[in-house]
């Protein structure tokens, strides 16, 4: 069997924020849609909240219109704000009960191209058991699964689930699984939270998978909060989110399931504080004492094609794509390493698909990990 992971990075659409060629021109405005959005579903709005959210309107470009190229302000019933003839805008709803409506960004159409090539990375990867991280809903999987993968040949997924998650964008984490390995029973976290609030970005959906044995696989697919914007909140939003995998896998380990696999795009190096609930000793509780969870790439064959990270220039502290083994699963690898082909590089430091010839037709800014298990 052949488990993968893969941030195919949205498969039909994204938001535009995040089609810049720049993270410091997206960051700010993703930091102000983020804060808007909070402040937007306080029950009731202070003087100082209705200047914030004036503020952040100005940022994002809505004070003059409810629509910009990037963001949508729908005011569905009710007014959140109202704007004269003369310029002035005024925040006129008092709190949440007083309008109907929610900020949104505005989403792109990936290029064919883009899509043709994460398909044919899928493809290539071959994985029976594939964890997939940025996918739009289980209706895209669906139509990629049938429409994209099916006319390259081979077999196609007969198992298709995602789960909607916590990140309002719509990307979100989902499996498939080839039609003789079904998917039992599926459990998602994203109500998990602890004293700072909400714990998962996305989730970490676990997924229970039936083997011709009679044994289950666990695969837990995760995407943790970005390193792209937050600072130290943001890291120890992704410590929080590692201490809370760790328990969960503690308790699979203790419900007696010994092959576990814990896989996603991470957002941090393997050697970052932030981990190391997961891939060290760190954190508190049971995610205070040593792991035993195993990374593919600690594999003596694993194979990082010269390179040893997954994401942009794979550079070393690029490694944020994992397969992480429950040690019984681990045991039981007969080859790993990553797939690299469908990420844009201009300096050619790897062999790129011969139609990957410029940066927005890229299949994703990830390389796929996977793993051969013989079970």
């Amino acid at each position: 069997m052949r488990i993968a992971s893969y941030n195919v990075e949205n498969l039909f659409d994204r938001a535009k924020v995040l089609s810049s060629a720049e993270w410091s021109d997206a960051r700010p405005l993703l930091d102000a849609y983020t804060e808007l959005t909070k402040v937007l579903q306080q029950q009731a709005y202070s003087a100082d909240d209705k200047t914030t959210i004036l503020r952040l309107l100005d940022t994002l470009g809505l004070t003059s219109s409810d629509e910009t190229a990037l963001f949508l302000l729908r005011q569905n019933r009710g007014r959140l704000v109202r704007r004269s003839t003369n310029g002035t805008v005024t925040v006129v709803a008092d709190g949440r009960g007083d309008w109907i409506g929610w900020l949104e960004m505005k989403r792109t159409t990936v290029t064919d191209l883009a899509v043709r090539h994460t398909a044919q990375v899928v493809h290539d990867v071959g994985a029976d058991v594939l964890g997939v991280v940025e996918a739009e809903d289980r209706w895209a999987l669906r139509h990629f699964n049938a429409d994209q993968l099916a006319p390259l040949g081979g077999r196609i997924y007969g198992h298709v689930m995602l789960i909607d998650g916590n990140d309002e964008r719509g990307i979100d984490v989902g499996l498939l699984t080839r039609g003789d390995l079904p998917i039992g029973c599926i459990t998602s976290h994203v109500d998990d939270a602890d004293l700072a609030g909400p714990i998962f970005s996305r989730d970490c959906a676990e997924f229970e998978i039936a083997l011709d044995d009679g044994r289950t696989l666990v695969v837990m697919v995760n995407h943790f909060k970005s390193k792209g914007y937050g600072g130290r909140e943001a890291t120890a939003r992704r410590k929080r989110q590692a201490q809370r995998v760790r328990e969960i896998y503690e308790q699979r380990r203790a419900d007696g399931f010994d092959l576990v696999a814990v896989v996603g795009d991470l957002n941090d190096h393997p050697t970052s504080s932030a981990l190391s609930p997961l891939l060290g000793s760190g954190g508190t509780g049971v995610a205070a004492t040593p792991s035993d969870l195993r990374d593919v790439s600690a594999f003596a064959g694993f194979d990082d094609l010269g390179r040893p990270g997954t994401y942009g220039t794979a550079a070393r502290t690029n490694k944020i794509d994992y397969i992480l083994c429950s040690p019984a699963l681990f045991a039981t690898i007969t080859a790993a390493g990553v797939h690299r082909a469908g990420v844009w590089t201009a300096s050619g430091k790897w062999a790129m698909y011969p139609t990957l010839t410029r940066e927005q037709d890229a299949a994703s800014d990830h390389a796929a990990i996977w793993a051969d298990l013989d079970l």
